[in-house]
């Protein structure tokens, strides 16, 4: 028996790539699988990506049903859920992989394509996540994985879209997790590094070999593994390996201190005056928090000293 065994697992963008390789790893650990991927290309017999996942999951003894709808689309979310529990009458996690990438400078970028990246990647990770997490809430345990980018964390020229979106997810699954701890309903957002359609054409020879996106499978399936109790954490994986990120504000200084140390006029806050209190509070402690009130009372009581 695999670890996942009888565990009922909606996965989007689950046709292509990441997606993909996520589903066949979770079904080869015994979980039964939801594949949505939208039918942007569909072969003679009329079969989409989906539809070549789930029979690969079959022949190899597994349990998979198709699902063809646009994450964009609400009424995506609503009948992945009902599928889910149409299908074997119970849902047990929900891995959000459904993205698109949208190549543009900035200034370039239409307010349209600019849109339409927001769309899937945003609402589209957030409407399918809603359903389940509703779903899981009643029954007290659930798991969710929410694909996201280290784009999302330091920004990455000529996607900007892509960039925004994925911080957008990083936020919401960090919220999504304190808010359905209380429920069993933890959630973890994964950054995985992996050869794509959206890397293939940017990745040099030399880092192929740490792009297998079947190496980032694993850890999934860990987040997803119902003896889990990881909640909030935000993950870097690629090529067999790991890292443990996080939102950090450094040490607090004031605005009113006298500003002999950098060298500038008293009183007023100058750009090197600002330069210089940004140095001393990278130099100061690490803080993190689960939430941005927690956040904000730590600096209140720092400041209020």
């Amino acid at each position: 028996m695999g670890s996942l065994d009888g565990q009922v697992i909606v996965i989007t963008g689950g046709g292509r790539g990441l997606g993909r390789a996520f589903a066949l790893h979770l079904a080869g650990l015994g979980a039964r699988m939801v594949v949505n991927n939208r039918n942007r290309v569909v072969d003679e017999n009329g079969l989409g990506p989906a539809d070549h996942v789930v029979r690969e999951i079959r022949d190899a003894g597994g349990e998979a049903v198709a699902e063809h709808g646009d994450v964009a689309d609400p009424a995506t979310a609503r009948h992945l859920v009902e599928l889910a529990l149409g299908t074997w009458g119970r849902l047990d996690a929900c891995v959000t992989s459904a993205a698109v990438s949208g190549p543009a400078m900035f200034h370039k970028s239409s307010p349209e394509a600019f849109e339409a990246v927001i769309r899937t990647n945003v609402l589209g990770t957030a409407q399918v996540a809603a359903a389940c997490s509703a779903v899981m809430r009643e029954r007290r345990h659930g798991r969710i994985v929410l694909v996201a980018s280290t784009a999302g964390l330091h920004g990455e020229p000529t996607v900007s879209a892509y960039a925004a979106s994925k911080g957008a997810v990083i936020a919401l699954g960090r919220t999504v997790a304190a808010e359905g701890a209380p429920r069993g309903v933890f959630t973890n957002v994964l950054l995985p590094y992996a050869l794509t359609q959206m890397t293939e054409s940017g990745m040099a020879a030399e880092h192929r070999h740490l792009m297998d996106a079947g190496a980032v499978a694993p850890v999934v399936a860990a987040l997803c593994d119902p003896r889990g109790t990881l909640n909030g954490e935000v993950i870097v994986a690629a090529g067999g390996g790991l890292r443990s990120a996080d939102s950090v504000e450094w040490g607090t200084v004031l605005t009113s201190e006298t500003a002999t140390e950098t060298g500038t006029e008293e009183g007023g806050l100058s750009p090197a005056r600002l330069a210089g209190l940004l140095d001393r509070s990278r130099k100061g402690p690490a803080h993190r928090y689960t939430n941005a009130r927690d956040g904000f009372l730590d600096l209140a009581e720092e400041m209020n000293r």
